[in-house]
């Protein structure tokens, strides 16, 4: 990370993420019911059944167990009509007789879920850590100095807003405005995101997209798991600058479960701030960087860690490691995977480049990324756990496979 990407950077993440938390812990969880009899006819948050069917108790599937790949409901066309009621995270209900077609989205997780979905065409507003996105340019920025402009917002006469996690703050004023506003509930794991994937996909009428796509990111954490499951978990640690640093709870965490690595920090939730002498007890083996020359692990308390010492550490793009999206995991687990299995087999020794076949990407840093460009759920304030608006951290190119490590 940038000498820039420091105290400031981090105190704006910290705030940006605790209100988002803090905002979805008050609110009830999201429900969506449709007028239209099915047998999905309604989706609580929380609830990852299994293929086609509600589960029992509500309880999610481990990630990479038999019921994760798929483990997102496969929804029929008859369940994905409308009009529809939807409840979110604030408990607020609102009602879409009709398909929208124009979608206006505050962070850029969401905008690279659409992507994701092929359904950007019908999005007509983005966040400016979206715009990496590919025609993301095209439509208006949305984007105040901090969160979203109610102005902005409203001039794109949208028939739906998407605002995930840490957009919490800009939802009061724009239903103020009249408009229908959907909040999602922070995503802090594989199974969260898969969730916010098919509620954005009923919400838009793209479920069997929503489907496939989750079941293309479940493919992506299992074949990520196999691919660590014969190897050493480096002890691993993600600072966002200041002392900062990723801790459980989080989309980061979960990307580094998933990825083959332990994160030293999972004794601490969400964001927390550390001092340099409790960074160097947990004294990771791998340090994960967003900028390509990690000139972190020049910096103390990190040059002083087995990881700064022999310069273990791993260039992730900072679009995908911050935007809690199915592209985001599918990119960040297969980096990650791939740099753990490189450290194990080459000890400190580093590959400098992007993987295979992984071209380096627009490096936006507050993107959702999507099937096209990476993304960074950060830029305005936030990781949407990260996706909320991260800072532009200068994201790093190409984000599939020991891009560096060191």
């Amino acid at each position: 990370m940038r000498n820039s990407f420091a105290i400031a950077m981090a105190a704006l993440v910290a705030t940006a993420l605790i209100g988002g938390v803090a905002g979805t812990a008050a609110g009830a969880q999201p429900t969506i019911a449709t007028d239209r009899p099915s047998a999905s006819a309604q989706l609580t948050g929380g609830a990852q059944p299994a293929a086609g069917a509600q589960s029992a108790a509500g309880t999610q599937p481990a990630v990479g167990s038999a019921a994760g790949a798929g483990a997102a409901p496969a929804q029929t066309d008859g369940a994905c009509g409308f009009p529809l009621n939807a409840t979110d995270a604030t408990g607020t209900t609102i009602t879409l007789e009709e398909r929208p077609e124009r979608i206006t989205t505050l962070n850029p997780s969401a905008a690279q879920t659409l992507w994701e979905l092929g359904e950007q065409d019908r999005v007509v507003g983005v966040s400016r850590f979206a715009l990496y996105l590919d025609g993301a340019k095209e439509r208006a920025n949305v984007s105040a100095e901090f969160g979203a402009s109610v102005e902005r917002v409203v001039d794109t006469e949208p028939d739906l807003v998407l605002a995930p996690n840490s957009s919490a703050a800009d939802v009061g004023p724009l239903r103020e405005q009249g408009l229908k506003v959907y909040h999602f509930p922070a995503a802090t794991s594989i199974d969260d995101i898969a969730e916010k994937t098919e509620t954005i996909g009923r919400l838009v009428g793209a479920c069997d997209a929503a489907s496939e796509t989750n079941e293309e990111m479940y493919d992506a954490v299992d074949a990520a798991e196999n691919r660590t499951a014969g190897v050493d978990r480096p002890a691993a640690l993600y600072p966002l600058g200041g002392g900062y640093v990723a801790a459980n709870n989080t989309f980061i965490d979960a990307i580094m479960n998933v990825g083959g690595a332990d994160n030293v920090a999972a004794e601490y939730e969400a964001y927390p701030q550390l001092s340099d002498e409790v960074i160097l007890q947990t004294d990771p083996e791998l340090i994960l960087v967003t900028d390509p020359e990690a000139a972190i692990l020049a910096e103390e308390p990190y040059a002083s860690t087995t990881a700064g010492v022999e310069e273990n550490y791993v260039v992730m793009n900072v679009d995908y490691l911050n935007q809690p999206a199915p592209r985001s995991v599918i990119r960040s687990t297969t980096t990650l995977s791939n740099a753990v299995v490189e450290l194990q087999e080459e000890g400190s020794e580093s590959t400098d480049g992007t993987e295979s076949g992984e071209s380096s990407d627009d490096g936006s840093s507050d993107g959702d990324s999507s099937g096209s460009d990476d993304t960074s759920d950060g830029g305005d304030s936030s990781t949407d756990g990260m996706d909320g608006n991260e800072t532009d951290a200068g994201g790093s190119d190409g984000d599939t496979g020991a891009d560096a490590l060191r």
